[in-house]
């Protein structure tokens, strides 16, 4: 194995992102090319995919990585504050900003307002006082500028056209 390959997203990251890695590689050194590529600040954390702790950055990267490689986040935040409203409730969840919008989306409709698998994917994630509806993959923290480290979201319908023929008028 000559490299590993390193998909991130972070704070002003908002796509996902890749770098190749030498196998030798610590975290420190990733994080490093990443302030450097990205102009993050030199106090942000590098955390593992759905991860709630930051990585040690003595660690070497090939320890963490799998044959497809790697999924991180780099951000100031060690929590983003998360509030999910439905139906007139609130829920309210510190998680990392490596959580992912799925992960986010699973715990507040299957476990804070109770609905089945079947329910829950029929709703999604929408920031709150905007259309915008962040895909499943995306992390959190990339959904945040760093000097907020919170996050409101709206569990609404997933608004699906069934059976509509393009062209009908």
């Amino acid at each position: 194995m000559t490299s590993i390959d390193v998909f991130y997203q972070g704070e002003g990251i908002g796509e996902i992102a890749h770098i190749e890695l030498e196998h030798d590689a610590t975290f420190a050194i990733l994080k490093t090319s990443l302030i450097e590529k990205h102009g993050v600040a030199r106090d942000a954390l590098l955390f593992l995919e759905d991860e709630d702790e930051p990585l040690n950055e003595t660690t070497l990267v090939k320890e963490r990585a799998s044959a497809k490689g790697l999924k991180v986040h780099i951000h100031r935040c060690r929590h983003v504050e998360v509030t999910v409203t439905f139906n007139g409730e609130t829920a309210e969840r510190r998680f990392s900003p490596s959580a992912t919008v799925a992960r986010v989306k699973r715990w507040a409709a299957e476990k804070k307002f109770g609905m089945s698998e079947d329910e829950a994917g029929e709703h999604v994630l929408q920031i709150a006082g905007t259309h915008d509806r962040p895909a499943p993959g995306t992390h959190i923290g990339a959904l945040t500028d760093g000097k907020v480290c919170a996050l409101a979201f709206d569990l609404v319908p997933d608004e699906r056209v069934n059976g509509s023929p393009e062209g009908d008028a």
